[in-house]
């Protein structure tokens, strides 16, 4: 049988996949399903891996049940470099969170910041989307689709003072704050380190703006249009990146 190597996505793993005293790992339930149903692997097929927050390489599939998977692992490249952007979003509905996180993991960002403005439905933070374990699940198939194995840091700032005056400050230590806004100037800024700000749908108000421009930000735009949530961040992202 000529062994095929896959150039999708990857396929991420976890120190409790290792099968004790082996260079095997043993995968079931998501993962394996997705082994099977879209890779459609066989037996040696070689698969790109990865291991959480270490490096990638390949797994040959050595063993294949519709409830197992075995591959042995070797590890040998380094995941792709993050950009130097720290995320900061106001909260949004819960559907639209769990696309932002998967898009952050993907485009590499270093940190994930989630703070509460005024134009955001307080019921949101009531949502099941923020319990650690869906969290992590989102920004696992980031991860997956970019072929990348850091697992980004999510935070939540259920008020806007205490994020813009206690965490933010911490945040701007070597790195440029800027704020998307339509009311800012159409310019691109220089590429260096950034804390990337955008706001919900609904915009800031003019105290929140303030309150970033206090603490050193600058505020730009993309021009007039009012963007979806999930479009601004890959748009910005992407020119930042």
């Amino acid at each position: 049988m000529v062994a095929l190597f896959y150039l999708m996505n990857l396929i991420l793993l976890f120190p409790k996949d290792i099968i004790p005293g082996t260079g095997r790992v043993r995968l079931t339930g998501r993962r394996q399903a997705h082994v099977l149903e879209i890779h459609r692997a066989c037996l040696g097929d070689r698969l790109v891996v990865g291991m959480e927050n270490g490096k990638t390489g390949q797994g040959c599939v050595t063993r294949l049940t519709s409830d197992e998977l075995e591959m042995d692992v070797v590890f040998n490249a380094a995941p792709p470099p993050k950009i130097p952007v720290v995320l900061c979003v106001a909260m949004m509905r819960p559907i639209v969170f769990k696309r932002v996180l998967q898009t952050a993991a993907a485009m590499g960002v270093e940190a994930v910041h989630v703070f509460h403005s005024r134009q955001v439905e307080k019921s949101f933070w009531q949502s099941t989307a923020l319990q650690p374990e869906e969290v992590f699940e989102q920004l696992v198939l980031g991860l997956e689709q970019a072929k990348d194995t850091v697992v980004p840091s999510v935070s939540f700032h259920k008020q806007f003072k205490p994020f813009v005056e206690d965490a933010l400050p911490g945040l701007l230590v070597g790195r440029q704050g800027v704020v998307a806004d339509p009311s800012g100037a159409v310019l691109l800024p220089e590429r260096s380190p950034k804390v990337l700000i955008i706001g919900p749908e609904g915009g800031f108000i003019p105290y929140e703006i303030e309150k970033f421009s206090e603490a050193g930000c600058i505020v730009f735009g993309l021009g007039p249009r009012i963007l979806r949530v999930e479009t601004a961040v890959t748009s910005l992202l992407s020119l930042l990146s």
